[in-house]
């Protein structure tokens, strides 16, 4: 059956914007994302994967390595190019991995063949989720429920890229570069905060209360329901629109620039909401970064920070009162209104976009 498409999903622009922004760049380090039941969480995360472009990989490669980065190879295929083989090529749709509630630590990183190796001095690796998740998605439901530790080991691979599995003195490295989405009903309890503050991004989503956008929702999934392959040829277009721009801003990701009064907006803002650690800190240049290039220019502006950190900040707020914490997510949409207009009414003066859209405050050291 066809996935839903996510062009066609109506509302939750945060959920959107955080999933586009880690599949343009799976360094940021996964989405989380917290709502109650019926709210598009695992449509959302399914829907995304099928719109991901394919990929080209080695043919034989458990991992997908990518024939063109020998750089990221697995320890086999580098080993193969080293010998100097020519590693058969082909395209395969990006992979989308569903991991169950119930996994262990060695369904997740995968195991060692210890007996082999010690007998006939060989590296026997079978694969593991990491292995079969490798430049996909990586989609974890009801990730609250999963064992911490599991957790854990999900998280250090999606911030390393890699993935590197020990036993006995015996290791096998293997490249783990994936999109981490992370889905949660908090009625069914919350993760540590240790974990929480792992995610790079954090979005909680509600029921849309608008009637006229609940109608739509309705209307769209019945049509949806009746006949999957018509209602999805309807999102034909806006879906390769989609899927092209994700493809432009990858591409454009690595040549993107932040100037020293972006660092100082960012260190501002997470200064101001008195937010623990610096991991806040690079989270919001990451997804500012992988915003600007979404949007299709090389530099970092006021806007692509301030959208950053509505994604990064919320759920790394110090544990206050309510009204609190509420206060300062207010002021933090204040300054992103009062920056949309800023980059509209340049828009209309015919002042362009990019980095000349938003005034910088300028700073002496």
């Amino acid at each position: 059956m066809q996935v839903f498409p996510f062009t066609a999903i109506v509302g939750q622009e945060r959920m959107m914007r955080a999933l586009v922004l880690n599949a343009i760049s799976p360094q940021i380090g996964g989405v989380l994302i917290r709502g109650e039941r019926g709210t598009a969480k695992s449509t959302a995360a399914r829907a995304l994967a099928a719109l991901l472009p394919d990929i080209e990989v080695v043919s034989d490669c458990p991992f997908h390595c990518n024939p063109h980065r020998p750089d990221t190879f697995c320890d086999s295929c580098r080993q193969r190019a080293a010998a100097g083989e020519t590693l058969p090529t082909s395209v395969r749709q990006t992979p989308f991995v569903d991991l169950p509630v119930s996994a262990t630590e060695d369904r997740v990183v995968g195991t060692l063949d210890l007996e082999r190796a010690i007998k006939m001095g060989e590296r026997r690796f079978e694969p593991g989720v990491l292995a079969a998740a490798n430049r996909g998605l990586l989609y974890v439901d009801e990730v609250n429920l999963l064992d911490d530790h599991v957790v854990d080991l999900l998280l250090d691979s999606a911030a390393m890229g890699v993935n590197v599995v020990e036993r006995e003195g015996i290791s096998f490295s293997h490249p783990a570069r994936f999109i981490l989405v992370g889905t949660m009903n908090p009625e069914e309890g919350e993760l540590r905060p240790q974990l929480l503050d792992r995610f790079a991004l954090c979005v909680d989503i509600q029921g849309i209360m608008d009637k006229d956008a609940r109608v739509e929702i309705l209307r769209r999934r019945v049509l949806y329901e009746q006949n999957p392959e018509a209602f999805c040829d309807e999102w034909c277009d806006a879906e390769a629109e989609m899927s092209q721009r994700i493809v432009r801003a990858q591409l454009l990701l690595p040549q993107v620039t932040y100037t020293s009064d972006d660092m100082y907006t960012i260190a501002e803002l997470t200064s101001e909401m008195e937010v623990d650690g610096h991991r806040a800190d690079i989270v919001i240049l990451k997804a500012a970064i992988a915003h600007a290039a979404f949007e299709g220019r090389d530099a970092v502006n006021e806007l692509d920070i301030l959208l950053a950190a509505e994604l990064a900040l919320p759920h790394r707020l110090r544990r206050k009162p309510f009204e609190e914490t509420q206060g300062q997510m207010q002021k933090l949409e204040r300054r992103l209104e009062q920056a949309r207009a800023e980059v509209s009414t340049a828009q209309e003066n015919g002042e362009g976009e990019g980095e000349q859209v938003l005034a910088k405050k300028k700073r002496t050291p």
